[in-house]
């Protein structure tokens, strides 16, 4: 079993797989906080020299410092073991993790990965039915979308992450000397559209780049309007990073965007409807407060967002990807990895009426300018 990294081990042979999966996979010793299960295999494609891309909360950014082995560093705070993706394939072949449902193959921003992400999709795509990429605009086109379709794929996924084109540049491209550019990015979800179908794709969003509430709510119904739907992310300071010593979002704020995309991807109400107060926070909801009653209650639109599969409509769970064990204990689970229980619900209800907060915009431009 192969786990540790070296140099001569690059995609598409070898991939990058989510600690979580590598537990499930049985490649790494654990278990989940409250018995969770991981329904979708994470992989990511792994090269010596990396991503070109130098986003400025990126564990795998080419600005984190100090500098080290590419394969050596964690992303979205976790561990990535490099793995076989033969092996990979031959221990869900056999029926090693029967739970699983779904895979992702996630690309990186090199001159080589569209060539093997066709190939990795093609492995996986023999031993799981519903495989996901998520895809680098700056590196691919229309034509090549029409060729990952054509290797399997029913889902693609675009990592927007900044909720405005101004929080994109300075965190993602000219600001930080990267190449990606907000233009191409929504270009690339409107073809994904055309090519896989509505609501076949779903864009990344992170709460707590420097957005307000307002502004966050608003691209997320930008997506939708689209047809695409949005995955939320909660920020959590990478280190190494840029941004390696703020914050997270006050849990409040991310609690009341979290209801908002799940009742705009839903149909059950619009940006336009909602109520904001002088700093763009969410005061209205837009819906009765039957609808709203009901929603939150159901505990649904606090769990994970992601790729859904013919059996859950959160296949792509990411268990515990963007919060501490401790901040479990203290009730932040940020993305529930399962249906949150009644006494979930309750710390769930206080803390969307939590306003108390930091003011965002302030940390990320003194980050980026120091």
């Amino acid at each position: 079993m192969e786990l540790e990294g070296a140099r001569s081990r690059e995609s598409p042979e070898y991939v990058r797989v989510s600690l979580a999966a590598a537990i499930t996979l049985g490649m790494r010793p654990g278990s989940f906080f409250r018995g969770a299960k991981l329904y979708c295999l994470n992989l990511l494609l792994t090269y010596d020299d990396g991503c070109i891309g130098r986003c400025a909360y990126c564990g795998l950014s080419r600005s984190r410092v100090p500098v080290s082995e590419w394969v050596e560093r964690s992303f979205i705070r976790v561990d990535w073991p490099v793995v076989s993706l033969k092996e990979v394939v031959e221990r869900v072949a056999e029926g090693v993790c029967q739970h699983v449902e779904r895979a992702c193959v996630s690309m990186v921003t090199h001159r080589r990965a569209r060539r093997d992400t066709l190939k990795v999709v093609e492995a996986v795509k023999s031993a799981i039915d519903e495989v996901s990429a998520l895809i680098s605009p700056t590196i691919i086109d229309k034509e090549w979308l029409w060729s990952l379709e054509s290797a399997g794929v029913d889902k693609v996924g675009v990592a927007v992450d900044a909720a405005t084109p101004e929080l994109f540049e300075k965190l993602r491209g000219r600001g930080v000397g990267g190449p990606h550019r907000w233009e191409k990015y929504w270009e690339t979800v409107e073809e994904s559209v055309e090519v896989f179908g509505a609501f076949n794709v779903g864009i990344h969003l992170i709460v707590g780049l420097g957005e307000m509430e307002r502004e966050a709510v608003r691209v997320i119904q930008t997506a939708y309007d689209i047809g695409a739907l949005t995955h939320l992310f909660s920020f959590f300071p990478e280190a190494g990073s840029l941004l390696e010593s703020k914050p997270q979002p006050p849990i409040g704020s991310y609690r009341r965007v979290q209801l908002a995309r799940y009742l705009i991807n839903k149909g059950l109400a619009r940006y336009e409807d909602m109520g904001f107060d002088q700093r763009g926070r969410i005061m209205d909801f837009g819906v009765p407060e039957s609808v709203y009653v009901k929603v939150v209650e159901s505990g649904l639109p606090f769990m994970t967002s992601g790729c859904s599969s013919k059996n859950r409509e959160n296949a792509c769970n990411r268990p515990f990807s963007d919060f501490t064990p401790y901040q479990a204990y203290l009730g932040e689970i940020r993305n529930y990895p399962f249906k949150p229980g009644k006494d979930d619900v309750e710390i769930i209800k206080r803390q969307l009426g939590d306003y108390s907060d930091t003011p965002v915009k302030v940390w990320v431009e003194e980050a980026i300018d120091d």
